[in-house]
């Protein structure tokens, strides 16, 4: 197994008038095939996916050379495969583990939640509880980031199969959506979109072009998601039940060609994000922080970013943003992840081929 490699990064304090701080980066794991997503499992393993279609253990701070056996097959191509990995919030006593994945072929694809159990390095038990709908043709803009509600349900994101960004206007279609669920899979009775003719009812906002970050804040239970602009119009929004968030109707973002997708940036009756991030950053994962080794950071969102490769930290104040700051790290590479562990430090997935796992601390 790779030897641990440890670094100093300098990290300034972001106008909050504190002295610069030395912080500590480690090399937890390498050779992962472009990771995607990480959970912590009470015993102290992690368990961590690759797209490639593989679920990884981290034991004693190795990567285990073999992948958890029987775990259901993904459709692996371009930005499909397995992504998300999150435990039951009830873990403990029930054993449930989710994962998101690509399923079809290459004629159509869509994002599956599944469930399942851990059981001597197989996957057990596996249950099916959701498939979006209509399946695609293009492998791109799954979304598939997964958290869970205050109220016990789970939120799925749902991305537009990128040719396919009219359709996030429509409630016939879970393309461009969050959708709510009860964790077997089961719609909840008072979605916002329950017995409205023609509504798919597992919507629970919609307007979406490719959601790849959702955080539940445990305390005030506001719901944060980020979704990736085409070229800029990368946002953050606080999702509420049945609201539209405008995709493709109103974006700052333009084609990747340059040309206008839109006139406008705002329309009566969809939300503003919170933040738009033009240039694109291109937010892949996010966090919230509790813990206890940052501890001027309790509450304060962390994104990861694929093109600016870097850690955004998003201080808040209720339902507004008071601060967005880049974190320099200066890591180098694209980020996929990053996630808060039970020790209190960050942990980022690298999104390369021969993929990273990175702690910091302080």
């Amino acid at each position: 197994m790779p030897a641990k490699i440890l670094f100093l990064v300098l990290l300034f304090a972001l106008g909050l008038g504190q002295a610069t701080q030395a912080f500590q980066v480690e090399t937890l794991a390498e050779g992962l095939e472009h990771p995607w997503s990480i959970a912590f499992l009470p015993d102290g393993r992690m368990l961590v996916t690759e797209r490639a279609g593989r679920l990884r253990v981290i034991e004693g701070g190795q990567l285990l050379a073999a992948p958890v056996a029987e775990v259901p097959d993904a459709y692996v191509a371009a930005q499909g495969g397995l992504m998300e990995v999150a435990l039951d919030p009830d873990y403990a006593d029930n054993g449930w583990i989710y994962l998101t994945l690509a399923h079809g072929d290459r004629r159509a694809s869509a994002t599956r939640l599944v469930r399942g159990r851990l059981e001597d390095m197989r996957w057990v038990e596996n249950q099916v509880l959701f498939t979006a709908e209509p399946a695609r043709n293009r492998p791109v803009h799954y979304g598939a980031r997964l958290a869970f509600n205050n109220d016990g349900t789970l939120l799925l994101t749902l991305g537009d199969a990128f040719d396919f960004r009219e359709q996030a206007q429509k409630l016939d279609s879970h393309t461009g959506s969050i959708v709510r669920l009860n964790r077997d899979g089961s719609v909840p009775a008072d979605n916002p979109f329950v017995g409205k003719a023609g509504a798919l009812p597992e919507i629970f906002s919609y307007g979406h072009r490719n959601p790849q970050g959702i955080v539940v804040d445990p305390e005030s239970g506001l719901i944060w998601s980020h979704e990736h602009g085409p070229r800029g119009g990368d946002e953050l929004n606080l999702i509420r039940p049945g609201e539209n968030y405008g995709w493709p109707v109103a974006t700052f973002g333009v084609d990747y060609s340059g040309a206008r997708i839109t006139p406008y940036t705002s329309r009566p009756g969809m939300v503003d994000p919170k933040i738009d991030w033009t240039p694109s950053i291109a937010p892949a994962g996010m966090t919230q922080y509790r813990g206890s080794l940052f501890e001027d950071w309790q509450g304060d969102l962390l994104v990861a970013s694929l093109v600016e490769r870097s850690i955004r930290r998003i201080r808040l104040d209720g339902e507004s943003v008071v601060g967005d700051e880049k974190l320099p790290l200066e890591l180098g590479m694209r980020l996929r992840d990053v996630a808060v562990g039970p020790d209190g430090a960050i942990y980022i997935l690298t999104d390369q081929r021969d993929g990273k796992v990175l702690r910091v601390t302080p």
